[in-house]
């Protein structure tokens, strides 16, 4: 395996609160995340966070696991620790208010064998980089969206 880290931060034209509780949804998060093909709660846990089973392709193979949320400071900060055939973790970080937020996104896992054996490491960073842009984009796009269906 080989560890690869992503990280991007955008500003959303929509409240701290809306842009949390959007993300927080983990039935959500294959709207804008390009390659997860599926989230599916399956527990909440002591510290209000989830525990949520995915699928994520890369590279076209189905890669499947479990994420928790280890850390949950509700409008502040998400820590999710991968396990299954992804294994890592993924950081969202909040800061806000009514009209703006800014959310980063931040990534570190491990490529499996099978996806290296699939493309060049530096292929597979590229693409990644690539999907975590579309992803905070499309969390952009679909929150500054429901803020202005809100407002109109």
């Amino acid at each position: 395996m080989t560890a690869t880290t992503v990280q991007k931060r955008v500003t959303i034209d929509a409240s701290l609160t809306s842009v949390f509780e959007y993300l927080d949804d983990p039935s959500n998060q294959p709207e804008f995340t390009p390659s997860l093909t599926h989230s599916e709660t399956l527990d909440t846990l002591p510290n209000g966070g989830k525990r949520v089973a995915y699928t994520y392709t890369m590279a076209g193979i189905d890669l499947t696991g479990e994420l928790e949320a280890t850390t949950y400071e509700p409008q502040s900060k998400i820590v999710w620790e991968l396990g299954g055939d992804l294994e890592g973790s993924i950081t969202w970080e909040f800061e806000g208010n009514e009209t703006m937020t800014t959310f980063t996104y931040e990534a570190q896992y491990e490529i499996p064998v099978p996806v290296l054996d699939a493309v060049i490491e530096p292929f597979a960073r590229r693409y990644n980089e690539r999907e975590l842009s579309t992803t905070v984009e499309n969390i952009k796009t679909r929150l500054e969206a429901k803020t202005s269906e809100r407002n109109n």
